[in-house]
């Protein structure tokens, strides 16, 4: 097993959650929007809330990364169906906010090891980000266990709910990058053998959002993709030099900003750490658990997770 940095593993997780609760509001919403509101940085307000959403409110991307966590550290190990019906409870709660595919996987009445299948078999469609979006909590959880079994273990959790490979392929690169992170590396420059490590059939189009000249005005699809979602983040990390930099050029990419910005913040706190998170986005960060009583997770909730995760 590698050491992990516990520092690092807390940036990742309250990361993911506060690029998501910051970009919710701008979701599908035009670029520059955020920069457009809260020009310059440090300047407080920009939790503003909007769209439906509290100010520092978590949407789906946040709290079924929490699901997936918990059932990580109650067993121990992975446990697929466990975790699946979680999901399950958490979908049949009326969530605020929940992807059209993920929700149909969810309530198909399928067994958990079918259902996404069938979908993917029916629709011909399921390589959205709503796998990736969630995994800040799992690449954590098996940073300590290498690349193979996490990268692995990525590609199972997606296949819950996409039953695209491509979906598995992007969520096992976060996995990989994230693991490079805590571990001391630097994610970056590990990329062609994170690249090198994925499925052949799809490591072209990775290949491609992952480039140094890529800029997510070049992608060839909207980035609620797996693809150009996975690609934004790398950008956004690549172009920027701290946390808050990152997720604000996350966000005023404009379109599936909550996700974006999610994957984005959970992999620039697993590089510049928790201390690196602004204090005047964690204190209103809060995560409502549809289906599991009055639950809301804050700052130290989400803190003890991810000690829990890393140990």
């Amino acid at each position: 097993m590698t050491a992990v940095d516990p520092q690092r593993a807390l940036g990742a997780i309250l990361g993911s959650a506060v690029g998501d609760a910051l970009g919710a509001p701008f979701e599908f919403g035009p670029e520059g929007a955020f920069s457009a509101r809260f020009p310059g940085t440090g300047h407080g307000g920009e939790m503003c809330g909007g769209g439906g959403w509290d100010p520092g409110e978590a949407t789906d991307d946040t709290q079924m990364a929490v699901l997936v966590g918990e059932s990580l550290v109650e067993h121990e190990r992975l446990q697929l169906p466990d975790v699946f019906a979680r999901f399950q409870r958490w979908a049949a709660a009326g969530p605020k906010d929940i992807g059209i595919q993920t929700e149909d996987v969810l309530t198909s009445g399928d067994d958990w090891d079918l259902a996404a299948a069938i979908h993917f078999q029916v629709n011909l469609r399921a390589a959205g980000n709503g796998a990736l979006m969630r995994a800040a909590t799992s690449a954590v959880y098996f940073a300590k266990d290498g690349r193979a079994r996490s990268m692995d273990a990525a590609r199972h959790l997606s296949a819950l709910t996409h039953g695209d490979p491509a979906a598995w392929e992007g969520t096992a690169v976060f996995h990989e990058l994230v693991r490079v992170a805590l571990t001391g590396g630097d994610p970056l420059t590990a990329l062609p053998e994170t690249l090198a490590a994925l499925h052949p059939d799809h490591r072209p189009r990775y290949d491609t959002v992952l480039a140094p000249d890529w800029h997510p005005d070049d992608a060839t699809e909207f980035n609620g993709a797996v693809w150009p979602c996975l690609g934004s983040a790398v950008w956004a990390v690549r172009t920027t030099d701290d946390y808050e930099g990152a997720v604000r050029a996350a966000v005023d990419l404009g379109g599936d900003t909550d996700t974006v910005a999610a994957v984005t913040g959970g992999l620039a706190g697993a590089v510049y750490g928790a201390a690196a998170i602004p204090e005047r986005w964690l204190e209103p960060l809060h995560v409502p658990l549809p289906g599991f009583g009055d639950r809301v997770l804050r700052a130290p909730e989400l803190t003890d997770l991810a000690r829990r995760l890393a140990d």
